[in-house]
């Protein structure tokens, strides 16, 4: 799922959370599972000891600054996240704003043997890494795990924060 648009800043239907300063955008279509990503991401990063929160959810702003694409959350939302069954909550930690590493987007299927791991996708005018994760993988609970190893593997991201376990090619940098 690529993204073309030649405006400096857009808002998107979308779920961010920043790692160690590295944001991810999260992607995919109404109850695909973003939020649920979110909240599984953060929660892993708290068990990992690094430093970790909510950018936004489900709408999130989008601005190219200093040749990067920075994402902020929807003023309306806040520092809220949707549980479903439980309502739009609060989060402990939120962030006001992140540099995207990372898009993951959430699909319906893949196929066995995809022909890049981490396609390009491209965000106002700039490349960026990307991740297509199949929703079955997020509810097998492989998810985090995937875009943690899919996060270290990205231009602009410390190393050394996180041990991952499968090795995935680069993607584009900046």
């Amino acid at each position: 799922m690529t993204t073309r648009t030649n405006r400096a800043e857009d808002t998107i239907h979308a779920s961010c959370v920043a790692i160690d300063g590295a944001g991810i955008l999260i992607r995919g279509a109404s109850g695909a599972g973003k939020s649920t990503l979110a909240l599984l991401l953060l929660d892993r990063a708290a068990l990992l000891g690094l430093p970790a929160g909510l950018v936004g959810d489900d709408a999130i702003r989008l601005a190219c600054e200093a040749g990067e694409v920075v994402a902020r959350p929807h003023p309306a939302l806040g520092a809220r996240i949707e549980v479903r069954g439980l309502g739009i909550l609060p989060v402990a930690a939120a962030l006001p704003s992140a540099p995207l590493r990372l898009v993951v987007d959430l699909v319906d299927g893949l196929p066995r043997l995809p022909e890049a791991a981490m396609p390009a996708v491209t965000l106002l005018g700039l490349p960026l890494p990307g991740l297509l994760l199949d929703r079955a993988l997020l509810h097998a609970g492989l998810g985090p795990r995937l875009a943690l190893d899919a996060l270290s593997a990205c231009p602009g991201v410390a190393r050394g924060t996180h041990r991952p376990v499968l090795t995935l090619p680069p993607g584009p940098g900046p």
